[in-house]
């Protein structure tokens, strides 16, 4: 008889991110910015490439860097670094992830890619209450493996975030 699998729900009786009903694990690009470790979920990403020169947007906040022109499709660039008030070193090994999120791409500069990571229901934690510069609400968990920790970013709810949504206006005007 094998044992029950643990419950993934949280409080509010929701599966906990990352993990769906029946407990499979899931995928995530792991990146970092700084010193830290993050990940997204591998289905978001459409591609990775260097960082190449954007057209600047009049008016942006800094973070937003400009747009690029990928195959015919207008892309918004946002920098993670300065999104999250770090330093911001532009060199060859800088990257850009190309992202699919709610029926938009967009691209994300991060310092590197490090590689796609499985992780199992077990292996994400929730989010500690902390009095981090980044808004709580924009990451899904805390992914343990072996001795890493990555910080689960729910991409989708930040680049749809009313703040973001400045690129949406901006392409639009």
């Amino acid at each position: 008889m094998s044992s029950p699998r643990p419950d993934t729900r949280n409080a509010a009786g929701h599966h906990a991110p990352g993990v769906d009903g029946d407990g499979a694990s899931n995928e995530f690009l792991t990146f970092a910015l700084g010193e830290e470790e993050y990940g997204v979920d591998i289905l978001k990403v459409q591609e990775i490439r260097g960082y190449d020169a954007v057209t600047r947007l009049p008016d942006a906040p800094e973070y937003i860097k400009g747009v690029i022109n990928l195959r015919g499709v207008i892309v918004p660039v946002i920098d993670m670094r300065l999104k999250f008030r770090l330093a911001a070193d532009y060199n060859p090994l800088t990257v850009m992830i190309v992202l699919n999120v709610a029926d938009r791409v967009v691209g994300i500069v991060v310092d590197r890619v490090s590689d796609v990571v499985r992780l199992a229901g077990e292996q994400i934690r929730e989010v500690p209450e902390l009095g981090a510069a980044i808004d709580r609400q924009f990451l899904t968990g805390i992914g343990t493996l072996d001795e890493r920790m990555l910080i689960l970013l729910d991409i989708e709810r930040l680049m749809t975030s009313s703040e973001m949504g400045l690129v949406s206006e901006a392409l639009a005007a």
